[in-house]
């Protein structure tokens, strides 16, 4: 839901054409023709994994391992880019101004906009910026792979479920996904200069005690060209 203390609410709107108007009001309407009170509650329980609750408690939890583990920069980029993301949605709502499928009825009960989805962005930040994040540290191709299918699955598991309930059009979901990704891949390129300065920073010089400089000073020139060369090795 919009946040009136956040979002100007004279704000001006964008009158955004749909071109995919046609089948996202028949996707909508299909699925709304066929909601059930069992079909719904599992539907509820898929949209949990991208609200709002849920990231807060993940990233609560992401936060405080980064810094006890004083992992700046993974903790910098996770802030940037999840709450910022989603931040940035909320504007993006506002400024589209395009109104829900569905803002009442059995089942669905939904207030603010529509375009883009909060609840699908919002798991596309999450779980998209953990691959990023644990992929690194992955040897084999298959975790690698199983990893990437958990968190696509996770994201279009969320996005199903908005549709199906009614929360969202289909285009809505669907341009979430794309601007989470592109989002994503901003923080990314943004993070690297921050993390190459900690890779330099944390490259500690190893003096050289001055007894052992004296002892080398006074040695024969050719000894000491070798003892130089047995102390670089």
């Amino acid at each position: 839901m919009t946040n009136a203390l956040i979002l100007p609410q004279n704000c001006v709107a964008f009158a955004v054409a749909n071109p995919l108007s046609g089948p996202d009001h028949e996707v909508a309407g299909w699925f709304h023709a066929h909601l059930t009170p069992a079909f719904v509650s599992v539907l509820r329980a898929f949209t949990d994994f991208g609200c709002a609750e849920w990231i807060g408690i993940v990233l609560c939890a992401l936060v405080l391992f980064f810094a006890w583990k004083r992992w700046w920069p993974s903790l910098v980029t996770l802030i940037i880019a999840v709450p910022g993301g989603m931040l940035l949605n909320e504007w993006l709502k506002v400024l589209v101004h395009r109104q829900r499928p569905f803002v009442d009825g059995p089942f669905v009960d939904w207030s603010g906009y529509s375009f883009a989805s909060g609840h699908t962005i919002g798991a596309t930040l999450l779980y998209g910026q953990l691959l990023l994040f644990v992929l690194p540290a992955l040897k084999t191709r298959y975790w690698r792979v199983l990893c990437i299918f958990i968190a696509a699955f996770l994201v279009l598991l969320v996005g199903f479920s908005r549709i199906a309930l009614g929360a969202h059009f289909l285009t809505d979901v669907l341009a979430a996904i794309v601007f989470g990704i592109i989002w994503l891949m901003l923080c990314m390129a943004l993070a690297r200069p921050l993390r190459r300065s900690r890779a330099g920073s944390s490259v500690v010089p190893v003096a050289v005690p001055a007894s052992v400089e004296l002892a080398l000073a006074s040695l024969p020139e050719p000894q000491l060209a070798v003892t130089s060369e047995m102390a670089r090795q």
